[in-house]
């Protein structure tokens, strides 16, 4: 049979399933981050830290190209005049432990990938099943991605904005461990999984809940919410705020296609059954 069928594990059956999936993620997240803890002096000092040295790579490509595109100094940062402290007994350590946790997540991803995958199979086609490595692959290539972005884009931007930004000369920027902390994991890993979009349009797509139409319906507002987003979290110049909209642009456009492409094949797969 082309399809697995569904009724052959009860609901319950179902729930156990998940049940050792999230067991399973949950675990290999752990050896992740125990595995990340022997390198925690690296990961604090050289990335969770090094937004904050105006010498930092991103900050050195955009004063490259504002003296590239004749802007001079306009856009180059040569002092972030900001301290990070600690205000609580247990605030390092809770720190350290979430820290560690995350890179956790971030490195098991793909296997977390794999377990969902091994979930959702039997209500997939054989030939779908059959592309098991190639979605793996292609979705932790785009999470990875994400990743990235939001580390050398979006973080470095906000840094800067919200250390030079001030409503008075009296009140000096002092951020907390915390705050700073949790404000790189949002923009890492909300951007890791924002570039899963058109995985998870891909699915819903195959599900019926979600079409090229209406995606393209919502192309108005799609393109305000990222405008918005990018005017936020970066400083006010067009440089900055292009550099974060355009590849947001781009993987909404890149999901109105692959709904297209796989309502067109499902059409097709309608017709010839």
């Amino acid at each position: 049979m082309a399809k697995k069928q569904l009724n052959e594990m009860s609901f319950l059956d179902h729930l156990e399933e998940l049940r050792w999936l999230l067991v399973r993620s949950s675990a290999a997240v752990v050896i992740m981050a125990t595995v990340s803890y022997f390198f925690a002096d690296y990961i604090f000092s050289e990335l969770i830290f090094g937004p904050t040295d105006p010498s930092f790579i991103t900050y050195r490509f955009f004063c490259d190209a504002s003296h590239y595109l004749g802007f001079a100094d306009s856009i180059c940062i040569t002092e972030l005049n900001f301290i990070i402290q600690n205000t609580q007994m247990e605030g390092q350590v809770n720190i350290f432990v979430w820290i560690c946790i995350t890179a956790g997540f971030i490195l098991a991803f793909p296997y977390i990938l794999w377990e969902f995958w091994k979930f959702i199979s039997p209500a997939l086609y054989e030939k779908e099943r059959k592309s098991a490595k190639l979605f793996i692959f292609v979705a932790s290539i785009l999470f990875f991605l994400g990743v990235l972005f939001g580390y050398f884009v979006i973080v470095p931007m906000s840094v800067n904005f919200l250390a030079t930004f001030s409503i008075s000369s009296v009140v000096k920027n002092q951020f907390s461990i915390d705050s700073y902390v949790s404000m790189v994991k949002t923009a890492v890993i909300a951007s890791g999984l924002y570039f899963e979009l058109p995985i998870i349009i891909y699915f819903l797509t195959k599900l019926g809940l979600v079409g090229p139409s209406f995606l393209r319906k919502y192309r108005k507002w799609s393109i305000v919410i990222i405008l918005i987003i990018a005017a936020i979290v970066t400083p006010p110049d067009v440089v900055s705020q292009i550099t974060v909209a355009v590849p947001m642009f781009i993987i909404y456009e890149g999901c109105i296609w692959i709904s297209a492409i796989v309502e067109k094949n499902k059409k097709k797969d309608e017709q010839t059954s």
